[in-house]
């Protein structure tokens, strides 16, 4: 059995607003994940750390993500067990695993993944928050997001409970250029920005630290991460532990 043959960068910026980062990512050689630690909640870089470290965890030959995503909710009540003032933290996850013609994903929050195809930019998850959902009942104009007073309600999160995650298997081609962020990243640029940085850089590094410039850039209103993940053509590599 053979993986995609990935080239990734990630980078990270703590913003221009809050005094700490709480977002954190991972880069392995089958999985890309982001966790944003739910802002204004207790101790949130620890609930993003310990969603990545189950995410690091789960990096091996054949990674289940409904249980990766079941395993970081275990993490972070075993650490309010052991910790009461944790009580209350939460994160987001969202999780991407190339595969020989397809990509997984696993979503739970308002990080975002993105795929860039023939220079055409599409969002592949959707924000669990309270202002998504206004959209989608139809009351509420996308447009208006950015004005929203509840424009951060977050409605779905990693806390420790049981939670349903979504997951999806979407056809993947050499050539796709996927991007993983936290919210700190559409918060501040538009989504044609966005996409023309992703067409004009061909090095992942160098698309990733340009949209850490793209964010603070608009005023670095959050934490902001994110992670770009390139499908190289023509190559295959075997699965091994």
């Amino acid at each position: 059995m053979v993986r995609p043959a990935t080239r990734s960068a990630t980078a990270s910026h703590i913003g221009l607003v809050y005094d700490h980062n709480e977002d954190c990512a991972y880069t392995g050689r089958r999985l890309f994940a982001i966790a944003d630690g739910v802002g204004g909640e207790v101790a949130g870089e620890v609930a993003s750390a310990l969603a990545i470290e189950a995410v690091r965890a789960a990096d091996t030959r054949a990674p289940r993500l409904d249980a990766l995503v079941a395993d970081a909710g275990r993490r972070l009540a075993a650490a309010v067990d052991t910790e009461p003032a944790y009580a209350g933290m939460a994160t987001t996850l969202t999780v991407l695993a190339p595969e020989r013609d397809a990509v997984r994903l696993a979503h739970v929050g308002d990080s975002r993944a993105y795929r860039l195809r023939d220079a055409e930019l599409s969002q592949l998850t959707r924000d669990d928050t309270f202002v998504q959902q206004l959209v989608d009942s139809g009351h509420l104009a996308a447009a208006d997001i950015p004005r929203h007073p509840h424009r951060s309600v977050v409605t779905r999160v990693l806390d420790g409970r049981p939670v349903p995650a979504w997951h999806a298997r979407l056809p993947a081609a050499p050539g796709d250029r996927y991007l993983l962020c936290s919210d700190g990243l559409p918060d501040a640029a538009g989504a044609d920005d966005i996409a023309e940085v992703l067409r004009d850089e061909q090095s992942p590094r160098r698309a990733a630290d340009r949209l850490i410039e793209l964010a603070l850039a608009g005023g670095g209103p959050d934490n902001v991460t994110v992670v770009v993940v390139d499908l190289l053509p023509g190559r295959r590599l075997p699965w091994r532990r």
